[in-house]
């Protein structure tokens, strides 16, 4: 049930946009068991200057290609299962779209169930 947005410079191709697309779903089937077709996802794509991120923070080096993952998700997984989703996004990103690691930053964002609504204006998951 994630909820992903992700935001990428518009430099990259739509080719290169659904890889990254693809690799993030790919990560978070494989690193933390969400079902294949629980895909919801936004991708963003923004003109120079509208994705600003400090080309050093942290000691990371950071160039042109940065983009940004959020992750809406349920409560509920270790901090070595979030490890996990982290690093498969970046190797598949690194593998399937030629996005460097040191480009991507993911933030998670966990809630409950009745924060969720897939249709209809209903709580699927907390009927009431």
């Amino acid at each position: 049930m994630p909820l992903v947005r992700i935001d990428v410079p518009d430099t990259l191709s739509h080719d290169t946009r659904r890889a990254v697309a693809d690799g993030v779903h790919s990560a978070l089937v494989e690193a933390i068991g969400i079902p294949a077709d629980d895909r919801f996802q936004v991708v963003t794509a923004h003109p120079a200057g509208g994705l600003i991120a400090d080309p050093n923070y942290m000691g990371i080096s950071r160039g042109a290609g940065f983009l940004a993952v959020q992750v809406f998700l349920r409560r509920g997984r270790s901090d070595e299962l979030k490890r996990a989703l982290y690093a498969a996004i970046v190797r598949n990103l690194a593998r399937n779209a030629n996005i460097r690691p040191e480009d991507v930053l993911i933030a998670l964002t966990e809630n409950e169930l009745p924060d969720w609504s897939f249709g209809n204006g209903i709580a699927q998951y907390a009927p009431g």
